[in-house]
């Protein structure tokens, strides 16, 4: 079968076992998930044990693929306990595990040989001499710098043996340094980028001083606001997949370990939809454009660019006047039983009885609802649900299931 015919992996980010959950039943392919050392997302809530073993379960059961960050630029004192972590993740059975450290690489190979290996983007795999020399260690897919373009992609396509895959991030947060290689969160705080730690200083308002004046500090103003130099777009390939399937990804990946079920439930949605009417059609797909953009504008994002794919980008790729998101939505809560004709849910942001939600649901739909009751788990009645992780009953239940996602429209200005 020629590559382009073929269906590329939808990549999903699991922060949590409910928030794998959601990725799983809202399109997903494949996840990718953190355990409790070795990966880049420490602030993420990651997966202990016993919960990484119930997350693959739940996914193999489903036909999605897991896969296991352990992509940190390892340090002396990280290489002890790595053999033993490696040994401990090839009993749970994942799919892969994304590394990017030449270290940790070679002791996974060794230590846990039937394990699949996917090389991370922090590798700054540029050049298909790269991807060549780690399909030559044993690399099953090689995630691509996000610096590169299309045509960089197709010409390491065209140089690559056939059973390498090539991972490609389509949608989410870009990184002001080069493939995540960022100094200034240790410099600022301490806390090592590169060990998972990122404090996300480059979404930081900045000022200028002059070395013959210090302690002057000179604002650099687009607005009254300020201006955030360093403050990057969203990456957003929703419109352009025939153009990444041709380049010869093999699987699209959506950043996002720190997300919660509403941002993941609304990109996985939306790229499964687009994904499914491209291999019905290319024309489908053509026609259908606008309502892709309108779906994945119902998360949070921070404006939209098309990265490095179409070119270097220019300044018009910053946002220099905020370093806030757009929020369409609020997240309510996941669906986690229907009780007695009402919707149990462990509740994440403040609604009342005759605020109108809706229920998400992962074939497309969105069910309206005017919420007509709510109580707390002893069955106390409440006008509102003011308290984040309060256990919460709602009526009425309507069409809700459980795993769907309960939302609301974020009220203007908020």
């Amino acid at each position: 079968m020629n590559r382009r015919e073929r269906k590329v992996e939808l990549l999903l980010p699991a922060s949590s076992l409910p928030v794998l959950y959601t990725a799983v039943r809202y399109g997903a392919d494949a996840v990718y998930i953190g355990g409790n050392f070795y990966g880049l997302r420490a602030k993420a809530e990651n997966f202990n044990h016993a919960e990484m073993a119930e997350g693959i379960a739940f996914a193999h059961a489903h036909g999605v693929k897991v896969y296991v960050t352990a992509n940190i630029l390892a340090h002396n004192a990280d290489l002890p306990g790595a053999e033993d972590y490696f040994r401990e993740l090839s009993t749970l059975g994942p799919d892969a595990v994304l590394i990017s450290d030449p270290g940790l690489f070679t002791i996974c190979r060794r230590v846990a040989p039937d394990l699949d290996i996917h090389i991370s983007t922090q590798a700054n795999n540029t050049n298909y001499g790269t991807f060549n020399f780690w399909h030559d260690l044993g690399a099953k897919r090689v995630v691509t710098a996000r610096e590169l373009s299309l045509d960089e992609i197709a010409e390491i396509r065209a140089h690559i043996p056939y059973d390498l895959e090539i991972e490609t991030f389509v949608h989410g947060s870009m990184c002001i340094s080069y493939s995540g290689r960022c100094l200034l969160s240790n410099y600022f705080t301490g806390r090592d980028a590169n060990h998972g730690e990122c404090t996300h200083p480059c979404r930081w308002k900045y000022y200028v001083t002059e070395e013959t004046r210090p302690g002057e500090y000179l604002p650099v103003e687009e607005n009254e606001r300020g201006t955030y130099i360093f403050n990057s777009k969203d990456l957003c390939m929703i419109s352009h997949l025939p153009e990444l399937i041709d380049a010869g990804a093999d699987s699209l990946k959506v950043e996002g370990r720190m997300k919660n079920a509403l941002y993941v439930a609304t990109v996985a949605r939306t790229y499964r939809t687009a994904l499914d009417d491209l291999y019905e059609s290319r024309e489908k797909y053509q026609a259908n454009i606008p309502k892709y953009e309108q779906m994945i504008e119902e998360c949070t994002f921070r404006q939209f660019s098309t990265g490095f794919f179409f070119g270097k980008p220019t300044h018009e790729s910053q946002i220099y006047d905020e370093s806030t998101y757009t929020q369409k939505f609020v997240y309510l809560g996941m669906v986690q039983d229907v009780e007695g004709g009402r919707i149990h849910i462990t509740q994440k942001n403040k609604f009342s009885v005759g605020d109108t939600i809706e229920i998400m649901k992962p074939d497309g739909k969105n069910d309206i609802v005017e919420v007509a009751s709510i109580a707390d788990a002893d069955g106390t009645e409440m006008e509102s649900a003011p308290h984040a992780k309060q256990e919460i009953f709602i009526g009425p239940a309507a069409s809700a299931e459980p795993g769907d996602i309960l939302r609301m429209k974020a009220k203007e200005g908020s």
